[in-house]
């Protein structure tokens, strides 16, 4: 396959690569990496016409591969600044604005503009640590468990990065090289293959990347309560169970704290239902504050919340269901023209040895929650022998009633 041919099928690929990430884009417009992307992609494909234009009209005018190495370092520079929004860190297109002009003011140089093999020396080591930094943002930002979406990505960079040292040592070891602006030499033949097949396999990475991250958005979204953020009953079930299993295996402790707004349906019938939805916010915000560190918070009913504990002893998880409740207390929610004063009542059960399931535990803390409810709310009650056996005797009082 001939320069021309390779350039051709270059600037076919890097326009793929804009395309595609342009209709992604248009389809979940929560990802701007894909912009970046795109931006990359147009960059390439530019590098590759001018090189296809050089190729053809056999010209040799400076502006050719000066503008076009600019194009390709910004092609290389706008995969980082995609990697680095999607990792949540700041693109830093900024910095390529001194960058491209500094490549493409070394092509003012004589010596620099006579000699393919100078600019190729210059500019791999640029292009090289681009292509490195990419795998160390990723390496340093990504939890090991998210990692497999990344691979591809990864270690086209990487084996990209590899070439290029390799085509350095070549072009170092051999002088008599015989490079000329987009011949037909090996070492140029090697260099345009390998871009052709960094642009495609980058298309299909960060297609990857994106199809990934909306799996686990709609996972998020279906483990995760829209209105405060917490978790929901879907996903109490698994955490809770891993809790106990962990508990059972290794002796660490687990224990639930339950917890509900005290007069909340006089609240909804006072203010409204947004002002209830937004007193919800109001006390989850206060007690993920107070409960931080710990990140297993789980709504479970309408006014209803629960947190599951593990390696916490039972004295410091009613100390925290306190400071919750504490906090929440002394802490109105504010509407624009009062303050709403509001408490909760919670419930602490910690696992014993009789416990068959989570489900017990969870049971004991409801339990002991609707002792706080029954003995005066805006208080914390922990499930204890006595507890039961209060509850026992307003069961049987209930009974005799009925």
């Amino acid at each position: 396959m001939d320069a021309f041919t390779l350039v051709v099928a270059s600037a076919l690929a890097s326009l793929i690569l804009a395309s595609s990430m342009a209709l992604l884009y248009r389809a979940d417009r929560r990802q701007p990496c894909l912009l970046d992307w795109m931006a990359a992609g147009l960059c390439f494909a530019g590098n590759n016409i001018l090189a296809a234009v050089a190729v053809g009209l056999q010209s040799h005018h400076f502006l050719l591969p000066a503008v076009g190495n600019a194009l390709y370092v910004a092609g290389h520079f706008g995969i980082l600044a995609g990697v680095r929004r999607h990792v949540g860190l700041a693109p830093g297109w900024p910095l390529l604005a001194p960058v491209a002009v500094a490549v493409f003011g070394l092509h003012l140089v004589p010596a620099v503009q006579a000699s393919v093999a100078t600019r190729l020396f210059l500019f791999t080591p640029l292009v090289g640590a681009l292509n490195a930094t990419v795998v160390l943002t990723l390496w340093r930002r990504l939890p090991r468990t998210d990692w497999l979406p990344y691979v591809p990505l990864a270690a086209m960079e990487g084996v990209f990065l590899l070439q290029l040292a390799l085509r350095t040592l070549y072009l170092a070891a051999n002088r008599d090289h015989g490079l000329t602006l987009m011949g037909s030499q090996f070492l140029q033949t090697i260099g345009t293959l390998f871009v052709l097949v960094f642009l495609s396999v980058t298309t299909m990475s960060c297609a990857l990347i994106v199809a990934c991250r909306q799996v686990q958005a709609l996972r998020r979204a279906s483990l995760t309560d829209t209105l405060t953020g917490w978790l929901n009953r879907r996903s109490l079930h698994d955490a809770a169970e891993a809790a106990f299993a962990r508990g059972l295996r290794d002796g660490a402790p687990v224990a639930f704290i339950t917890f509900d707004i005290d007069h909340f349906k006089s609240i909804n019938d006072r203010h409204g239902h947004a002002v209830g939805d937004t007193a919800i916010c109001h006390v989850t915000r206060e007690a993920a504050d107070v409960l931080r560190g710990h990140d297993r918070l789980f709504r479970i009913g309408g006014e209803e919340f629960a947190v599951l504990l593990s390696d916490v002893a039972p004295d410091a998880v009613r100390d925290l269901a306190e400071a919750v409740r504490a906090r929440i207390a002394a802490t109105p929610l504010r509407l624009r023209d009062q303050a709403v004063a509001m408490t909760v009542s919670a419930g602490v059960a910690a696992r014993s040895p009789h416990d068959a399931s989570w489900e017990d535990i969870l049971r004991r803390a409801d339990e002991a929650l609707y002792h706080a409810k029954t003995h005066g709310r805006n208080r914390v009650d922990m499930h204890t022998r006595e507890v039961d056996a209060s509850l026992r005797e307003v069961r049987r009082v209930d009974a005799m009633r009925a």
